[in-house]
């Protein structure tokens, strides 16, 4: 099955007029696939898959599968809070031709392990022939994936082959590895947290700062694989500020904030998310300076005094 590596880009859904806009989809995918990202996904986290349907969901795989025409592999982000939602969306993936599928832990509902094993094996044995990836995200759904049930998982199905670990337990992968094989692709899910935990043994990232930096994420994760540890430190320490600011507000706000700022879509979410605070947004305004996502806003021209009390512009 395909291995996921690198960095994964996790986009944003563009919205224009409370729909998804297109040409804004083709400009974000253009501009990762030119930064050399490794992969893209749609559907997770950062792409506001609560507030959009099912149907929706599924317009957004196909149109990133259209627009990418074959360039980068995509993980589609399939999962929902219900199971029959969730195995419409991971097979109407497949049958489009995603390369793997993110299945998240229910939200809201906080199921007990034996749920989960469930929830994620009938995803699985529905469509065999897709890579499925867990997605362990316990800031968002209150409860984890243990270790032992992505044992379990894996050990009955063989296409449950990597997991998304958003968290800020590295010591979790470690043992994670060590239990269920260090052949099982772990990606880390917490942007500053990508470099050590891919000296610990994941493949890649999903880190939506490459939102931002697709070129800097997608050559750090690159330089790691290849043991160049010294200089992915570097770009580790460049980014993050960036990594960072994107948690300044609720993801994706601080991102699609500065996204429009560089042209590339609306400031627009779907409600019950909302435009962020002046504050923060004159504290991502200096962010995007200091990185060169935009250009420094132009400062009023210097008054000069003069000896005899007039002033000079």
């Amino acid at each position: 099955m395909f291995e996921f590596k690198g960095s994964i880009v996790p986009l944003v859904t563009p919205f224009k007029n409370g729909a998804i806009d297109q040409p804004a989809m083709e400009q974000l995918i253009e501009r990762q696939i030119e930064a050399g990202s490794h992969a893209l996904s749609v559907g997770g986290t950062t792409g506001e898959p609560g507030t959009l349907s099912v149907e929706e969901r599924k317009y957004l795989i196909e149109l990133a599968l259209r627009i990418i025409r074959g360039r980068l592999p995509l993980l589609a982000g399939t999962g929902t809070l219900r199971l029959d939602e969730t195995l419409e969306i991971t097979r109407a993936a497949h049958k489009m031709g995603a390369q793997g599928a993110l299945v998240i832990t229910p939200y809201y509902l906080k199921p007990n392990q034996e749920g989960l094993y469930r929830f994620f094996g009938q995803t699985a044995q529905a469509v065999p022939e897709i890579p499925v990836i867990l997605y362990n995200i316990p800031g968002r759904s209150s409860i984890e994936i243990k270790i032992e049930t992505v044992a379990r998982l894996r050990r009955d199905f063989k296409n449950i082959v990597g997991i998304k670990h958003s968290s800020k337990d590295v010591e979790y992968v470690s043992e994670l590895l060590r239990k269920v094989g260090r052949d099982f692709s772990v990606y880390c899910g917490l942007e500053a947290l990508t470099f050590p935990m891919m000296c610990v043994g994941a493949v890649g990232t999903i880190a939506a700062t490459a939102n931002w930096l697709p070129r800097e994420t997608a050559q750090m994760c690159q330089l790691t694989l290849e043991g160049r540890y010294k200089e992915a430190l570097e770009l580790h320490y460049h980014g993050l500020q960036a990594n960072d600011a994107v948690f300044w507000d609720t993801n994706p706000i601080p991102l699609k904030t500065v996204l429009s700022w560089m042209g590339l879509c609306q400031k627009e979410w779907r409600e019950p998310l909302g435009p962020t605070t002046p504050e923060i947004e004159a504290r991502l305004r200096r962010m995007a300076e200091t990185y060169g996502l935009i250009s420094p806003e132009p400062k009023g021209r210097e008054v000069l005094p003069d000896p005899t009390g007039k002033q000079y512009v």
